[in-house]
């Protein structure tokens, strides 16, 4: 039995649960947590496990994450939530959507792809996932710490209209990652293809893309929102992959607009 993920928590109302990247923490999301509770929610943000707090989970799998989170879902007592997930957060969101369908009222997919990997360039898909991971951890491999790789990393992940607190922030969050669990995302990042279950998304998702954004491409989000039947695409122009802290207000925007539209009827036409 694992542990309970550790979170933050503020505001009451509705409950927004927000998973955040490979390279975050619970602080990934503090402007959206913020803002939330304003709005009247109750907004949530974990540390994944083996992030903050977080005790790591064995073996470390998109199936073991999700179920911490349905367990994390379950302990807030809350029917369903609505839930945000960016980048490798918006798999598990993908997963827990897939798994327990029940659990999630609205989805928010940002920076994010139904599948890893998926290349036009003739490697195979496992040639292509072991020569990113080597790459990712080339830096760890010679000596430098996490915070000296978020240093590199971060500003090759935005755009140039990117907020310099924001990345001051996604370099703080970045920097706190233990390295062991870095590498072990990594592992498992690579691992993930929802693809063919995105059309069995049955709730309202919004997918938020950045203009800038080169690892999950505003093309890629595009045919996602394409697959997924009650799905609309949003992109914030000059902005790249770490979008909710390069461009929060935007972000906000979006978000809180998305959340303020009226349910659809449970039986709506879904084609």
């Amino acid at each position: 039995m694992n542990s309970l993920p550790t979170f933050t928590a503020l505001g009451s109302g509705p409950t927004v649960l927000m998973l955040h990247g490979i390279g975050g923490g619970h602080l990934a999301f503090a402007p959206q947590v913020e803002t939330l509770a304003g709005a009247g929610y109750r907004a949530i943000a974990w540390d994944m496990p083996g992030y903050g707090r977080s005790a790591p989970i064995e073996p470390y799998t998109f199936k073991g994450l999700a179920q911490s989170c349905v367990d994390l879902i379950d302990a807030l007592q809350c029917e369903s939530v609505v839930l945000v997930g960016h980048s490798m957060g918006g798999m598990v969101a993908q997963e827990v959507v897939a798994r327990r369908p029940d659990k999630v009222s609205r989805l928010v997919l940002a920076g994010t792809s139904a599948a890893f990997g998926k290349r036009t360039d003739g490697r195979s898909a496992e040639a292509w996932a072991q020569q990113f991971i080597a790459q990712r951890t080339a830096p760890l491999d010679a000596g430098k710490s996490m915070a000296e790789v978020a240093q590199v990393l971060v500003p090759q992940m935005t755009g140039p209209g990117a907020l310099p607190e924001g990345l001051r922030l996604a370099e703080h969050c970045m920097g706190g990652v233990p390295a062991a669990t870095y590498r072990r995302a990594l592992e498992c990042l690579v691992t993930f293809d929802r693809q063919q279950q995105l059309a069995d998304i049955r709730v309202p998702t919004l997918l938020i893309g950045g203009e800038f954004d080169r690892v999950a491409a505003p093309a890629v989000m595009k045919q996602m929102a394409d697959s997924i039947p009650r799905a609309r695409y949003a992109e914030l122009k000059g902005i790249g992959h770490l979008m909710n802290l390069e461009a929060p207000d935007d972000f906000d925007g979006l978000l809180l607009g998305f959340l303020a539209e009226p349910a659809p009827a449970p039986h709506a036409d879904l084609h």
